[in-house]
């Protein structure tokens, strides 16, 4: 093929090549070599199939993937890409296929699982995104909210609402031409996801006669979707928050073999078959895979209560469209209007969009599909049979004027009226306060904000403190030092590990308390969605608004006088670092594997390093990637990735110590100063 491939000292692949195609096959290529485990434990997962390997734990997912029908949805979707787009894509899989091989034989967990490299499909990228973001939208929430109205009746429903715990934590910042040092955009940020091994993020540059765009892909995904730099233009993007898929209550019956399920039109047929779950070292499970009007059945079944019965309704399932083509075009963009032009076509993840270009051209928008229905789709599972609840099209995406400084951080902003449960203003004021300290911003200076420790919204709770009466003489001790505190989590802080034991405890009381007792057996629905259902972890990022609530029987200065007293005996003299750890999610756990290094932040911070508090104070979430692009010159913008360029080998995890630091990496665009190669 007609390409070429280089790296930088970090390993990162820039791939030239004669054009279009010849390059989306040289991306496929390196992939398969960098990211093969990955990529065919993501492949399998969009299946369905990694239990064959993975073994029993892998099930739950595995049984989730074939219920939503992510491979079939995969599929249709493939089927309605323009032949243009489709070509694309097919030759990002032919080069995957040619790679993955010499790839597995550089990765040790395929012969740890005695798994072989299979061979992708045209439409496995398009399964592959589908399955990191079905997920992505709050569905679990839902299910939450209505066990909660069901258990304490529908006044309670919003007792919890609070940022989405699984799906927040991102920022995003763009600082216009006469804010910073050169005259030219900055667009800085740190998308946090779960922290993946190898990471959800590939650092790589694509080039051809076309475009020129250096970014971060997500490996198994052809181009460079939400982050890049184009010489001319650049963009990024954090989660909208936004609320597009349903949850449909379901009642149905069984005639023989077939199912029916009762609609707004009364009984009609549904959807029936079953599959097969191969499971390494266990029996094979079946699953009854079930399709209703509404969508596919992701919860219960023809045997159990409409009440824990649920279907899922979600874009690409609805449309057979998942918005790939944008992917091409968001390459060839040069301008803001080319990059707003393409993201028309965006389907899902729902995101909040920065972009700037080298004419001046800046742009904050809205993209992707969000469905108008009723709004309490939004809040909770609906009856199926209701015709209120059907979707009635689409909402217009909104945007902004973009002035000096714009920052999104998954707050209630531009995607206010699609959302339901926004991130509060905490990291996005931060953000704000912090750029408006200069005028005169360089790329290398804002990691600054990246790695930002302040905790305001640690100040609800000790606001409450401060009204505290009859503390024992350590209580108050501890007290004084709280509210002297600078209220930093920095890793060396031992008020900061006070704040945090607190905060713990006050969470541990809440969640034992007769008032919630009816939430604390979890509802019955599948093991995938236990996130969202634990009541543990829903008190701990809920913990001001419930103490502000009105629980019968809750008394909040007892409450409070008991957890400070529990945290002032304990006369800690930890750090919170000691505590706050990476505990990065890996397909093939290491049993024996320590707690990984220390980290500062929290999960309200613009560092924004999520433990569960009540819980657990290992870090489950983080800045899955650093970026600043600068405007003015490519070569001057930084990034950094957790871990490391590839899956395997000297560049697996050589970023790490950066990442830990803060320190961002400066991007190199000159073909000179890149190594070519010309071997696997």
């Amino acid at each position: 093929m007609n390409a070429r491939r280089y790296r930088d000292s970090h390993g990162v692949p820039h791939l030239r090549a004669d054009d279009h195609p010849s390059l989306a096959y040289a991306q496929g290529r390196v992939t398969a070599l960098d990211r093969s485990w990955q990529i065919e434990v993501e492949r399998h997962r969009s299946q369905g199939t990694s239990a064959s390997f993975l073994g029993t734990e892998a099930v739950a997912w595995d049984s989730f993937a074939r219920r939503a029908r992510l491979d079939d949805t995969a599929r249709r979707c493939h089927a309605a890409l323009d032949p243009a787009t489709a070509e694309w894509v097919g030759r990002y899989v032919d080069g995957v296929n040619d790679g993955l091989s010499a790839g597995a034989a550089r990765a040790p967990e395929f012969a740890a699982t005695g798994l072989r490299p299979g061979r992708w499909q045209p439409w496995t990228p398009l399964a592959l995104w589908l399955g990191h973001h079905v997920l992505f939208a709050g569905f679990g929430s839902k299910l939450w909210r209505d066990h909660v109205a069901r258990r304490l009746g529908p006044r309670a429903a919003n007792l919890f609402a609070v940022d989405n715990q699984v799906t927040s934590g991102s920022n995003g910042w763009l600082l216009a031409a006469e804010r910073t040092a050169t005259g030219a955009a900055l667009i800085a940020g740190d998308p946090h996801r779960f922290i993946e091994a190898p990471g959800i993020y590939q650092q790589i540059r694509l080039a051809c006669p076309e475009y020129d765009v250096l970014g971060f892909a997500v490996p198994g995904i052809p181009g460079i979707p939400h982050f890049g730099h184009a010489g001319e233009v650049a963009w990024a993007i954090t989660n909208a928050m936004a609320d597009y898929q349903d949850g449909y209550a379901e009642r149905l019956r069984r005639r023989g073999d077939r199912v029916e399920a009762y609609g707004p039109h009364g009984w009609r047929p549904a959807h029936r078959h079953v599959e097969t779950i191969e499971v390494a070292g266990a029996a094979p499970v079946e699953v009854e895979v079930i399709e209703t009007e509404r969508g596919p059945l992701v919860c219960g079944g023809p045997d159990d209560d409409p009440a824990s019965t649920v279907s899922l309704r979600y874009p690409p399932r609805v449309l057979g469209e998942l918005g790939f083509a944008v992917l091409p075009a968001l390459l060839r963009a040069r301008t803001v209007d080319d990059v707003d032009a393409a993201l028309d076509g965006w389907v899902e993840p729902v995101n909040v969009v920065l972009a700037a270009d080298t004419a001046g051209g800046l742009l904050h928008r809205v993209a992707g599909r969000v469905p108008r229905r009723h709004p309490d789709n939004g809040l909770r599972v609906v009856p199926g049979w209701e015709a209120s609840h059907a979707w009635q099209g689409w909402h217009d995406m909104p945007s902004s004027p973009v002035g000096p400084v714009a920052v999104m951080a998954n707050e209630r902003g531009l995607a206010a009226g699609l959302g339901v449960e926004f991130a509060p203003p905490y990291r996005a004021d931060r953000i704000r306060h912090l750029l408006d300290t200069a005028d005169d911003w360089r790329a290398e200076q804002l990691a600054t904000v990246h790695t930002d420790t302040h905790l305001a919204a640690a100040g609800p709770l000790l606001d409450l403190l401060g009204l505290l009466d009859g503390l024992e003489p350590a209580a108050a001790e501890l007290r004084k030092r709280l509210l002297t505190w600078d209220r930093r989590m920095d890793a060396d802080s031992v008020d900061a590990a006070a704040f945090a034991d607190l905060r713990a405890a006050v969470t541990r009381r809440l969640a034992a308390h007769p008032a919630l007792a009816a939430l604390a057996e979890p509802p019955a629905y599948p093991e995938v969605f236990r996130p969202w259902l634990g009541l543990p972890a829903r008190v701990g990022y809920a913990v001001t608004p419930l103490l502000h609530a009105d629980l019968p029987g809750v008394d909040r200065a007892d409450l409070l006088r008991e957890a400070l007293a529990e945290v002032a005996a304990a006369d800690g003299t930890h750090r919170w670092g000691e505590r706050h750890r990476l505990l990065p999610w890996r397909a093939l756990p290491d049993p024996a594997a320590s707690p990984g290094p220390r980290l500062s932040g929290d999960h309200d911070c613009v560092l924004a390093t999520s433990s569960v508090p009540g819980v657990t104070d290992l870090c489950l979430r983080g800045p899955a990637a650093r970026y600043v692009w600068d405007l003015a010159r490519r070569d001057d913008s930084r990034w950094v990735v957790p871990f490391g360029a590839t899956g395997a080998g000297p560049h697996r995890d050589d970023q790490l110590p950066l990442w830990l630091r803060g320190d961002l990496i400066q991007t190199c665009c000159d073909w000179d100063r890149l190594t070519e190669e010309h071997h696997d």
